[in-house]
């Protein structure tokens, strides 16, 4: 959420910034501005009658003490009046004050400016490719058709039990799974982060404080009897664990990775695109989240990048990455960073990953915090990245890993696995 100082000192650039997202904001900004220029009109004048009422409640006590029974019986009269006002206006300012808070709840993070102009996924700019792209044999499956071949996943299975888009994972392919799972835990881990071991439902102050609600309320899974919603990622709990604090400068910055199970509804998805692993509404990731001070959130940014290449380059798959363009951007995001693997069956590039910077949008939503060196409350910037999703990089191995024979495990998971091929 955008600073309400921030927004009253820098309209016209937010407005010319947010174009970048295809957003005319000149009306919700100024609506916000209206809203805030009122809310603080309404508070000098409610302030204004508290201490008048104040005021003569002191007058009324001293005229009691002196006989003046009457004189104080009238001023008694006004300060009813007073606080009847009082109260009137005390509803009118929460009235206002909600409005203003639910307007900007509606503003999305404002790009970094090397975000480029574009509408679409098309629009995004490849900064960033390596590994090859293996021939396959004749014959070659996508993952779906392997998946049954050898009986790793069963996606009918999965629909008896719940419906699409929860696969049942089987015998080698649940173990490469879980071997999946613990491999990228041990390289975040390597790398200076934290495990934790986060809840898989959140309440709603959790899905205001990193950005989920309200904008993407209908693709989460509601708990209605208990106002809880099952986590689209392991950001939200994560990044959470922190929301209200006053986090000490000697701690920054705080690298936390986590594993968890990911719910989606994923409304509206349909077509050849989602089938298989491409697009689930449960499956698992492995997150890594970061608070930096802000002078290092773009350094540190650069690192969770470099980290993620490091471990497809150990799996050995081919991959790229793309710069998001502003029409194809996260609604919390300032900048993020896509990672596509080459999926050779199918003849195209899946997401695996998304690294984001949110500088200080979710901070203040959160109200996420630290003192800098002259003692000054500064808000954090809050970045995460997955690390990785698990889907698309098992379509990915099973597709560009198989042979006439079977499928090859990648070298660095074999010791995770205890075995080199699914036969």
């Amino acid at each position: 959420m955008l600073q309400l100082q921030t927004i009253r000192e820098n309209k016209e650039r937010i407005i010319t910034a947010l174009k970048k997202r295809n957003i005319d904001a000149e009306p919700i900004l100024s609506a916000i501005l209206d809203l805030d220029e009122k809310r603080r009109s309404i508070q000098t004048e409610l302030d204004g009658t508290l201490a008048e009422s104040n005021k003569l409640s002191k007058e009324i006590g001293m005229l009691f003490k002196s006989g003046k029974a009457k004189e104080a019986n009238t001023l008694k009269a006004q300060t009813a009046g007073l606080k009847d006002a009082s109260k009137q206006l005390g509803e009118e300012l929460n009235a206002t004050a909600e409005a203003l808070q639910e307007q900007l709840y509606q503003v999305p993070n404002i790009p970094h400016e090397s975000v480029p102009t574009g509408s679409t996924d098309e629009d995004n700019e490849e900064i960033f490719r390596e590994g090859e792209i293996p021939s396959l044999s004749d014959g070659a499956l996508p993952h779906w058709e392997l998946a049954k071949k050898y009986d790793i996943i069963d996606f009918e299975l999965g629909v008896k039990v719940t419906g699409a888009g929860f696969p049942v994972y089987k015998g080698k392919g649940a173990r490469l799974q879980r071997a999946l799972i613990s491999y990228f835990l041990d390289k975040n881990t390597e790398a200076g982060y934290t495990e934790v071991q986060p809840p898989l439902m959140v309440n709603e102050a959790s899905g205001y404080g990193t950005g989920q609600l309200p904008d993407k309320e209908g693709q989460m899974y509601h708990v209605q009897a208990d106002d809880l919603y099952l986590i689209p990622t392991a950001e939200v709990p994560i990044t959470n664990l922190h929301r209200g604090d006053m986090v000490s400068l000697k701690d920054l910055p705080i690298k936390y990775t986590g594993y968890t199970p990911c719910f989606r509804r994923e409304a509206g998805s349909y077509g050849a695109h989602v089938r298989g692993l491409n697009r689930l509404h449960q499956f698992d990731k492995v997150e890594v989240v970061r608070i930096e001070h802000p002078d290092n959130s773009y350094q540190a940014l650069d690192t969770m990048v470099e980290h993620v290449k490091n471990i497809l380059r150990e799996l050995k798959l081919p991959y790229r990455v793309l710069r998001l363009c502003g029409g194809d951007l996260g609604f919390t995001a300032a900048l993020t960073f896509d990672f596509e693997v080459f999926s050779t069956a199918q003849d195209r590039w899946l997401e695996i990953s998304s690294v984001s910077n949110f500088e200080t949008f979710q901070a203040n939503r959160l109200k996420l915090r630290f003192k800098d060196e002259n003692g000054k409350s500064q808000l954090a910037h809050t970045l995460n990245g997955s690390a990785l999703a698990l889907p698309r990089v098992l379509a990915g191995i099973m597709e560009n890993y198989q042979t006439p024979n079977g499928i090859r495990i990648p070298e660095v998971l074999v010791p995770y696995c205890g075995f080199k091929v699914i036969e």
